[in-house]
């Protein structure tokens, strides 16, 4: 069970050290059933207990705001590291002391900055025009599950009367099927 000084030695030590700190895997949910707990003591209405309560209360005020603090601080630096990531091509600094959400944030924005970069790359090199030429505005005349594109990236799912503008293959494929009606190439 994670106590107060827990919350406040796992804000302090991320606020006074420029590396990712590490706290246990299961931090989130044991501080979830923390404040939880201290909800339920703190919505008694006693006044046998008042001057409990109302401690109890102030530290379940400052154990939110501490707790906000710390995944703050955690975000910063994982933004920090998918920049340094991006500009050096190392990505695995820090990844041991990041909790699985944590982890699955740093994969989904390295993706953002690799999407970026490539955007970047396209227009530096003038090969924009060409990207939005290759692409129909289609309406669906029935629903269509999730797909995968040419590009590997999902699409979809899609429903009868949705208007999108896809690639001019799939637009092809879906068109012979009887699945989409081109409005405009």
């Amino acid at each position: 069970m994670i106590t107060y000084n827990d919350i406040y030695e796992a804000a302090r030590k991320e606020r006074y050290s420029e590396q990712l700190q590490q706290i246990p895997k299961n931090f989130i949910s044991e501080v979830a059933k923390y404040m939880k707990d201290k909800k339920e003591i703190a919505a008694k209405d006693s006044e046998d207990f008042s001057d409990v309560i109302m401690k109890t209360k102030k530290q379940l005020e400052n154990a939110t705001t501490l707790f906000k603090e710390l995944i703050i601080r955690r975000r910063k630096k994982i933004l920090n590291l998918v920049l340094i990531a991006t500009e050096t091509g190392i990505s695995k600094q820090d990844f041991e002391n990041m909790l699985a959400i944590e982890k699955e944030l740093f994969e989904e924005l390295m993706n953002c900055m690799d999407i970026s970069e490539k955007k970047l790359n396209e227009s530096f090199n003038g090969n924009k025009g060409e990207q939005t030429k290759s692409n129909d505005l289609v309406v669906f005349i029935e629903d269509v599950d999730e797909f995968l594109g040419v590009d590997g990236d999902k699409m979809g799912p899609y429903h009868k009367g949705d208007i999108a503008n896809i690639p001019r293959e799939i637009a092809k494929i879906l068109s012979d099927g009887m699945k989409v009606e081109v409005i405009e190439k």
